[in-house]
């Protein structure tokens, strides 16, 4: 079972400070997740480079609108070097900054590419419960198996019946089951807003709502014989940890 946390890098004095706290504190922890976020200097590979030395896993996200599909692939060499052999690709946000080349690559695009010309490489694509209709987001799942996706990442869940009808319907995939503590009445619009979640009618914008969700969704892990992420934004990691983390075997 993989325990993987997703770590915004900012810059690489605070990535150390986290992973060093991380590593110390939560050792049922065992993967880093890096999302390649443009406002920020650091991209994903590197921060994945600089967790390489406290986590052997560690997984960039790669957003295949930059890079161009026609050409090789130009961070192979890089992700070699590193020992990183796991990738998340999404397609990603177009930059704010209108001078950054972006290319018309889709997720499908580059999954092709990479596994046809680096099948060393283990890639990862996102599950958005929310993005579309069931239907719609399960055929999108389809292509992405067919292009070669070895497994997902899903969109945090916040309601564990959900989680057990894509289970059913995803039956053998590798599955990360994302996990999202939201714990005030600002973050629980945005989520509405702009992700259009639909919360349970029990949900409580509480970090003990969240711990106890989240430790559903870790057993509900172990069960299936699967694996879970974490995505912990603006909460205590030490508080939302111990509780997630207290009396679980994992």
């Amino acid at each position: 079972m993989r325990i993987s946390l997703e770590l915004v890098p900012r810059d690489s004095e605070g990535l150390k400070a986290e992973l060093q706290l991380v590593k110390t504190e939560f050792p049922s922890i065992n993967t880093i997740n890096i999302p390649d976020l443009t406002r920020f200097d650091l991209r994903s590979w590197e921060a994945s480079s600089l967790s390489k030395s406290y986590y052997n896993d560690c997984i960039p996200h790669i957003r295949s609108m930059d890079f161009d599909a026609r050409k090789p692939f130009s961070l192979i060499d890089y992700l070699d070097e590193h020992r990183i052999s796991e990738v998340l690709v999404v397609t990603g946000d177009e930059p704010k900054n209108s001078s950054k080349q972006i290319y018309p690559t889709t997720c499908l695009d580059l999954i092709t590419k990479l596994k046809r010309e680096h099948p060393h490489i283990k890639i990862y694509s996102a599950i958005d419960p929310y993005r579309s209709s069931i239907r719609e987001e399960y055929e999108y799942v389809q292509q992405k198996l067919h292009a070669g996706v070895d497994g997902f990442f899903t969109q945090p869940f916040f309601d564990l019946r959900l989680m057990e009808l894509y289970s059913e319907m995803l039956e053998g995939a590798d599955i990360f089951w994302g996990v999202s503590p939201v714990v005030s009445e600002t973050s629980k619009r945005y989520w509405e807003t702009r992700n259009h979640v639909v919360f349970p009618k029990d949900f409580k914008p509480t970090l003990e709502w969240n711990i106890a969700f989240s430790r559903q969704a870790l057993a509900y892990t172990k069960e299936t014989n699967s694996n879970i992420y974490f995505m912990p934004i603006k909460v205590d990691l030490q508080a939302y940890f111990d509780g997630v983390f207290s009396k679980v075997l994992v």
